[in-house]
């Protein structure tokens, strides 16, 4: 061999590091699985606040329109009955009050009655987000309703008001 020539020798295994590393893929294994399990405990927990959001956005609508149709109910025991006893409307009117506030009371029941349908059947396999969606929508209809009738309401009011004042100006007295 030449003078400068080394010998390689066998290469040495520190069995220590192999076994610590052995445990630290162990240990990685077992944190990687706990987190996993989180991730679907996470992911679980958010379905299930989401399922909860939209019963309570579903108990509010319906609350919402229980309260319109209530409010047209009122409306309806109040004020139709001073409108359709006033002396200033004509009876040939009395029908067509009638009709215009009983299409409203018409739509109004209709509506409980698709409510009822939406909450209590599956109502072709609908989620809770889908139903939601439906419930606002006749939020939204409930209060156009109530508006309509308040409408109405004040119309009718303004016809009386108009004619009491046009009787007054008529019927007054004259010093001459």
């Amino acid at each position: 061999m030449p003078g400068r020539a080394t010998a390689q020798g066998m290469p040495v295994y520190d069995n220590t590091n192999f076994i610590s590393l052995v445990k630290q893929l162990l240990e990685s294994g077992k944190q990687t699985a706990q987190l996993i399990k989180s991730v679907k405990f996470l992911k679980d927990a958010k379905e299930s606040i989401e399922k909860v959001s939209n019963v309570v956005q579903q108990l509010r609508a319906v609350q919402e329109i229980a309260s319109n149709n209530q409010r047209l109910i009122q409306i309806m025991q109040d004020d139709m009955q001073d409108i359709l006893n006033s002396p200033y409307i004509k009876p040939e009117e009395v029908s067509r009050v009638v009709e215009s506030f009983e299409a409203i009371v018409q739509n109004s029941l209709d509506t409980v009655d698709f409510i009822d349908e939406v909450l209590s059947s599956d109502y072709l396999k609908m989620s809770d987000a889908e139903r939601a969606a439906i419930l606002k929508a006749k939020e939204i209809e409930s209060k156009e309703m109530v508006s309509a009738v308040n409408t109405k309401t004040r119309r009718y009011r303004d016809i009386i008001s108009f004619r009491k004042m046009q009787d007054k100006v008529n019927n007054r007295e004259t010093n001459y």
